[in-house]
């Protein structure tokens, strides 16, 4: 079976079997359609570690992030592991494919003062009763105090809305689902946007999508990116920023008001906890480099 024919066949078992996200699984289809352009339309079985090791390395010369590598070797191990059991390969030429040591990057955090200024501003420049700018507020109010990942927010249904209890059921990686807290600033930017401007924004195309863009339609990741970045960029001082950086923040600032690491670890949908564990790492640089201004001896 050529490594096309595979690629096809293992997309759909990603999809069927193990019920990865469409995103992941066009991730993966992405790494395997380069690794075909770079070494050929071969044969599974007769790819060699030397042909996997040489398209790293090219990679890698062009400039490939380490973080990407990673991904991608994880990805090629996946599927010729899958070729493998399923008999299209008489062995697995990925088993001793190294990958690069990723590099590890901080992720970028606004200041909890910083947020709240640019909420508040927002929040009064939506009194008017603009819709868009009541649904930009209600969206980035809740990105931020419920830590939510882009898919998540724009997934969210009507339904899945709790305004008595103050929460909201999302599905994340994996399909795990889980029930999350948001206050009460999130709650009058959702009920102000639900009341005024949903019903202003909404069509035939809706159905029980909360944030919808101006055409009626659920918004889209790529449109929560650009709100993003319009109005958060100028407070982290990047022009290259991203729905996580509200996430990144929102994880940080619970750690430093005294929140456990367990409950934003639930909070946040990780299944593992060195993966939270980063925001400790966050909260003391920051402390480190408050020190290092303000005491004497440092």
């Amino acid at each position: 079976m050529r490594i096309s024919e595979a690629t096809a066949a293992y997309a759909a078992y990603l999809a069927e079997v193990r019920r990865l996200s469409a995103a992941t699984v066009r991730a993966y289809q992405g790494d395997l359609a380069d690794l075909r352009s770079a070494i050929g339309d071969l044969d599974v079985g007769d790819v060699r570690l030397e042909n996997l090791r040489d398209w790293l390395w090219e990679d890698l010369q062009r400039g490939l992030s380490r973080a990407t590598a990673a991904r991608r070797t994880a990805a090629i191990r996946g599927f010729f592991g899958w070729a493998h059991e399923h008999g299209h390969a008489t062995s697995d030429p990925s088993l001793r494919l190294v990958a690069p040591k990723r590099g590890r990057t901080l992720p970028a955090v606004a200041g909890a003062d910083a947020v709240a200024a640019l909420l508040e501003d927002l929040g009064m420049r939506a009194a008017d009763g603009d819709p868009l700018l009541l649904r930009d507020h209600a969206l980035l109010e809740l990105l931020y105090a419920s830590a939510l990942r882009v898919s998540e927010a724009c997934g969210l249904d009507l339904t899945d809305v709790d305004a008595a209890r103050r929460t909201v059921r999302v599905l994340g990686k994996g399909s795990k689902e889980r029930i999350v807290p948001f206050g009460g600033a999130a709650a009058r930017a959702l009920d102000a946007y639900l009341v005024r401007a949903r019903p202003t924004l909404a069509g035939t195309a809706s159905g029980e999508a909360v944030f919808l863009g101006p055409r009626g339609g659920r918004l889209s990741p790529r449109a929560v990116y650009a709100v993003v970045a319009r109005e958060l960029a100028p407070v982290v001082g990047t022009e290259t920023i991203g729905p996580h950086a509200l996430r990144h923040s929102a994880a940080t600032h619970l750690l430093e008001g005294g929140a456990d690491l367990r409950a934003v670890q639930e909070m946040l949908g990780h299944a593992s906890l060195g993966t939270t564990q980063i925001y400790t790492h966050v909260s003391g640089e920051r402390l480190m480099a408050a020190y290092r201004l303000a005491h004497p001896r440092a």
